[in-house]
């Protein structure tokens, strides 16, 4: 009975980080998953991270640990937020294409977030979410969690990393290659549609008697979809690269929270 209470706090910090990467981290994190299935992975996750890294650890046993409990929440939902971060790349580059080809003013629920996307962010997002998982990215995800202990360990300077300003400056950087990587995502239905409207223009002024705003918007609808058609086959290739980013930016994360294990 000493030698569980002894592990018990050990073991909640463990669980506290993992729960905390679950709430946010993507895929695992949608509304689809039931509760009882996230905290219920969390809990035997934690159970083999402790057997493997928490068995000798030792915490002191006064408030701190109230501080130990929030640097480890913190960390679990950075790491998340990274993943999530760059996976919301599909959507903000969907909402751009949306824009352009004016499905914009038709955002749809989406059952797995509970919020209101764009009508192409949601098509891609689905293609992404079904290449991922035939990708085993999920299995990625959970590695990822379970092996940032050999890169902070429980015993870091999180803090220290927050104060100084290295983490922020991180999320800034990763913030704006999520919508650079957006851009270049949404750029060729982005480019052909500014096209059509250059062409719209030169009909308007070429020939006044074609009312231009009844033949654009069927116009630009065929031409988005007709590029979009072409583009599909392309999406494997487009989403595996950003994913391969995503999983880089979550390393690039715990080499500035710890140190890379030898």
């Amino acid at each position: 009975m000493n030698m569980l209470l002894d592990s018990l706090p050990v073991f909640m910090l463990i669980f506290c980080r993992i729960t905390s990467f679950f709430v946010v981290a993507p895929v695992l994190s949608s509304k689809g998953v039931p509760n009882t299935f996230k905290i219920g992975m969390s809990f035997f996750l934690s159970v083999l991270v402790f057997l493997t890294y928490g068995v000798h650890q030792e915490l002191p046993a006064d408030l701190t640990y109230v501080l130990l409990i929030i640097r480890e929440i913190l960390i679990g939902l950075l790491l998340g937020f990274v993943a999530y971060l760059l996976f919301m790349v599909i959507q903000t580059a969907g909402a751009f294409m949306d824009i352009q080809i004016g499905f914009g003013i038709a955002n749809v629920i989406d059952p797995m977030t509970g919020t209101s996307s764009p009508v192409l962010g949601n098509f891609k997002y689905m293609f992404a979410i079904l290449l991922f998982l035939t990708m085993n990215g999920h299995h990625y995800l959970l590695d990822g969690i379970i092996r940032s202990y050999d890169w902070v360990p429980l015993s870091n300077d999180f803090f220290i990393k927050l104060y100084n300003g290295s983490i922020s400056e991180f999320l800034v950087k990763t913030f704006g290659q999520s919508f650079v990587l957006a851009f270049q995502m949404s750029a060729p239905i982005v480019t052909a549609l500014f096209l059509t409207d250059l062409g719209l223009g030169f009909l308007a002024r070429t020939a006044p008697q074609f009312n231009v705003f009844v033949i654009g918007m069927p116009l630009k609808v065929i031409v988005g979809l007709a590029v979009l058609m072409l583009l599909v086959p392309t999406f494997s290739y487009i989403f595996g690269d950003l994913f391969n980013i995503m999983f880089e930016s979550m390393q690039k994360l715990l080499g500035i929270l710890g140190h890379r294990p030898t």
